[in-house]
């Protein structure tokens, strides 16, 4: 799962919306306890359906459940399942992360779990070139998931791909190829674009010399790219891929931390920061957070008031009118207004109690 299918899973409108999400496990005998949970979370939801409709009405909807839920392979389950269905949708995600246990029935599907969810996961593109096919996947640590949509894979089809060169002596055939597979790659660059767009994650780039540099030389996306792993891996599975890819990407990240860690200490000389968290929380809120820098485990639950800007801390984050954690709702604030969001060590922020931000102005 991705921002981009968050998006389309926020864009639909209809009631009723089904959504289930639960934490799973990767190996047994915790494993084992999974299908039973999901069975009685499925059946919670068919309780709730036929208390409000008849099972005429709602056939349709606990088909698609079924459907969905016979599909689970759980030898391959992950940390976190969710499952989203309506008279349009039938989705099924299982995520590299955990979820609460719950179900929602209401006119949208439940994203919210999920969009912080994905704002504290370490995530990134990957792209392997290729001529037959290039492939588009998104990592979540030494996790790929290849997306099929949006045109990926992408096959050359031109000259120098599936078509032969053409056959003239007056035609020098490798620039000809050469050029063709610029085009074949500006057309990958462009299909890219969306996602991108989307969820601007770092890019890991894969392929051999001559594709890499093509790539580099047309594409507008090659400032996002973070590593690369040259060699030919048209036949490489996702697994083995990711295996290659990760260790590369968690270097560069350590690398962006410090760097953040920098551009903060120059910023505190330079009087361009907030710190503290009702501080980032005004200043996130204004859009003036540049970039965010939390410490991964900090979670604070608060209250609101004074027209939302100003927090009170409080310890339980069940009591009414709580927001259950005020450092996920600012992650989510800055990265919807362009921010740029870095986690840092647990204890690199002590003088900031936690989290800081440098600001636009």
């Amino acid at each position: 799962m991705n921002r981009h299918d968050i998006r389309l899973l926020q864009a639909v409108r209809h009631y009723p919306s089904i959504t289930i999400t639960l934490p799973t496990h990767r190996t047994s005998p915790d494993n084992k306890q999974d299908p039973i949970r999901v069975k009685n979370l499925v059946m919670e939801t068919t309780n709730r359906l036929l208390g409000e409709f008849s099972r005429r009405e709602v056939e349709l909807l606990l088909s698609r459940l079924e459907a969905l839920v016979n599909d689970i392979d759980y030898r391959y389950a992950l940390d976190g399942l969710a499952l989203f269905v309506n008279r349009d949708i039938g989705r099924k995600f299982i995520l590299p992360f955990t979820l609460p246990e719950r179900v929602v029935v209401d006119e949208t599907f439940w994203t919210r779990g999920l969009v912080f969810a994905l704002n504290r996961t370490p995530r990134y593109w990957v792209l392997a070139l290729s001529e037959q096919p290039t492939r588009l996947f998104e990592g979540v640590r030494e996790n790929l998931q290849e997306i099929t949509e949006e045109g990926f894979p992408m096959t050359h089809t031109g000259p120098g791909g599936e078509r032969g060169l053409p056959n003239d002596p007056a035609v020098n055939r490798s620039a000809y190829r050469d050029e063709r597979h610029r085009q074949f790659f500006r057309q990958v660059s462009a299909a890219l674009t969306s996602f991108i767009a989307d969820d601007p994650l770092p890019l890991a780039l894969v392929g051999v010399d001559r594709y890499l540099a093509f790539f580099r030389e047309v594409s507008p996306h090659a400032s996002a790219i973070v590593t690369t792993v040259t060699g030919s891996h048209d036949k490489t599975p996702a697994h083995e891929l990711g295996k290659l890819v990760w260790p590369l990407v968690e270097q560069n990240l350590a690398v962006r931390r410090a760097e953040a860690l920098k551009e903060l200490n120059a910023a505190v000389g330079a009087q361009k920061y907030a710190s503290t968290l009702g501080e980032v929380w005004r200043f996130a809120r204004e859009g003036r957070a540049a970039v965010l820098l939390v410490e991964e485990d900090y979670h604070q639950p608060v209250r609101v008031a004074d027209h939302g800007m100003t927090l009170t801390l409080v310890d339980d984050p069940t009591l009414p009118d709580v927001v259950d954690d005020a450092v996920d709702e600012i992650i989510a604030i800055v990265l919807d207004k362009g921010g740029r969001v870095v986690f840092v060590d647990n204890g690199a922020l002590p003088q900031h109690q936690r989290i800081a931000t440098i600001l636009r102005y």
